[in-house]
């Protein structure tokens, strides 16, 4: 959803307003009641290709800057070293339709070499790449990256740009008419799917792609007398439900395994459910994401406002519903230095936490604004409490996993898995870290920031990770180490 991030600059703000659209918003979407702790416990989770349980822990990896023979420059292999470095296993990667077909029915070979260079770097480093085909705006029609000028058809409509608040843009009449007729014409239908298809086809079987994002951030166009939360539930009902069933048989017909990923429009932001139906496909994610209005305008973060419990109530009723894993594909504040800001993180972190197999944050660059580093590769302020031990992959059910930033205490309990994968995988920042086994399991360290829990199939297993232990302590329990050196990681 973001615009360009600059990082030229580390102290400039990427400025991303929403003063015309968000006005719209907020006039037009209350947030629903919500529970103080809404429960994720019937949500189901997201699986590997052992059965393992997964949590996914990352950030939005990208170059919207270039394109053509400069396209994915901005993205290096120490990207994904200073990932797993800092504890993240998961990134989300921005490819855009327009570099893949410059011209309708011309592939671009060497974007896809450049796809494939990147996601080489990232398995071997063994982050989990979701490969996202993303737009901003519909694409470069309207000065954005995204569905190709090729593709884009307005009805000579107007369109005004918004330099100062790029999201208003989607509600320029040129840009929604553009949609409609993404959704609507057989043959920009066909040509959305052979793009699908050449990408499976292309990355099926790749070590690190776990799954494919169909669309970021898909809009469309209100009919006359619909407000927008209407349009909204109606949009993603009757054109991205057809339009993911058609990209998933795209996909499925080259990579039958990987997840697909499927968003509602942004408007879930509000604490609005989604109007998206049935996805027929066994391995779909929803993939939301998790942006407030005024945040996005610079605003503090009002913890009394409720935001986050609205959000929360909301947007776990379509996988509940449909049964189906969550990980939200963006989420972060354009100021994380404003007085509230360690308690959003504090609270975001939790509640994801309750209910999601995980996140990609915006967005893994070093600068300013959104970005999740500084200038010297530290963490931006508060961007710091996104980095916390979790369980990559646990074999077994998992009873609870949660994380006590105030204590710096990680607990998981699982039932170990009878058959299939017995190796639990633990994700930790830098740092040295006390692992505390009950059950009959013994810890074994990993590659660097990393450790293994084996555990005998059936037995019931407790797992602490304390914060600043100094002492080796062996059989039940083991120190770890964070380090900034990751080698690639043991099947």
């Amino acid at each position: 959803m973001r615009g360009t991030v600059h990082t030229d600059e580390p102290e400039g703000p990427v400025l991303r307003t929403t003063l015309a659209a968000g006005a719209v918003v907020a006039a037009l979407l209350a947030p629903t009641n919500a529970d103080a702790h809404p429960s994720g416990q019937d949500v189901p989770r997201l699986t590997d290709r052992y059965g393992r349980v997964l949590t996914l822990r990352g950030w939005n990896v990208e170059d919207k800057a270039h394109r053509g023979e400069q396209a994915l420059t901005a993205i290096t292999e120490g990207d994904f070293r200073d990932l797993r470095a800092k504890g993240f296993d998961f990134a989300r990667l921005l490819v855009f339709w327009d570099d893949l077909e410059p011209r309708p029915g011309r592939y671009s070979e060497e974007y896809l070499r450049r796809v494939r260079r990147v996601l080489d770097w990232a398995a071997r480093y063994d982050v989990r790449v979701v490969v996202d085909l993303h737009q901003d705006v519909f694409g470069p029609a309207f000065g954005h990256r995204g569905i190709p000028e090729w593709a884009t058809r307005t009805d000579s409509l107007p369109f005004t740009a918004h330099p100062d608040d790029w999201f208003a843009e989607y509600f320029e009449p040129a840009v929604q008419r553009a949609f409609t007729h993404l959704y609507e014409d057989g043959d920009l239908r066909r040509a959305q799917a052979r793009a699908w298809h050449v990408l499976a086809t292309r990355f099926a079987h790749h070590p690190a792609v776990l799954g494919y994002d169909l669309i970021n951030e898909p809009m469309g166009e209100p009919r006359p007398g619909e407000d927008l939360a209407t349009a909204a539930r109606r949009i993603e009902h009757d054109q991205l439900t057809p339009m993911y069933n058609r990209l998933a048989d795209a996909v499925r017909s080259a990579d039958p395994d990987a997840w697909l990923f499927v968003e509602p429009t942004p408007i879930v932001g509000e604490g609005v459910p989604t109007g998206l139906g049935r996805v027929d496909d066994p391995k779909v994610v929803y993939a939301p994401h998790f942006y407030n209005t005024a945040m996005e305008a610079g605003a503090d973060y009002d913890p009394a406002a409720g935001w986050i419990q609205a959000y929360e109530e909301a947007v776990t009723r379509y996988p509940k519903e449909y049964k189906v894993p969550v990980v939200v594909g963006e989420w972060g504040p354009l100021n994380s230095e404003l007085p509230h800001m360690n308690r959003f993180y504090r609270d975001a972190m939790a509640s994801l936490g309750r209910y999601g197999s995980g996140w990609a944050g915006y967005v893994w660059c070093r600068g300013g604004g959104y970005c999740a580093l500084d200038g010297t590769g530290a963490f931006r302020p508060n961007k710091e409490l996104t980095a916390e031990p979790y369980a990559e992959a646990v074999a077994g059910t998992v009873h609870s996993a949660s994380y006590d930033a105030t204590s710096g205490v990680y607990r998981l309990t699982y039932t170990a898995a009878r058959h299939g994968s017995h190796v639990t995988e633990l994700s930790l920042p830098p740092g040295r870290w006390r692992i505390t086994v009950r059950g009959s399991a013994t810890v074994r360290r990993g590659t660097a920031g990393r450790a293994r829990v084996l555990a005998a199939p059936g037995d019931r297993i407790s797992v602490n990770v304390t914060r600043g232990s100094s002492t080796l302590v062996r059989g039940s329990s083991t120190v770890v180490r964070g380090s900034s050196t990751v080698a690639p990681s043991p099947s």
